[in-house]
């Protein structure tokens, strides 16, 4: 089997058409916002209502935005 078809620690992306790795690396996305693409794609599934996760891909979204302002 691929490694692409399975996911180790959790089922958290086991319902989605495409894993948000696979997602990241086919449109070259990088680090920042790949990270913001799996904390969402997750958020839903994750136990204690996924809200440290919104709460990661808002951080991240706050660098990347203080990134591109040259802050």
């Amino acid at each position: 089997m691929s490694a692409f078809h399975e996911q180790v620690g959790g089922d958290h992306y086991k319902d989605l058409d495409i894993s948000p790795f696979e997602f990241i690396e086919r449109n070259g996305l990088g680090y920042g916002v790949g990270n913001i693409i799996k904390y969402l794609c997750r958020y839903k599934t994750k136990g204690g209502g996924g809200i440290e996760d919104l709460e990661k891909a808002r951080h991240y979204l706050d660098m990347l935005i203080e990134r591109e302002k040259g802050e």
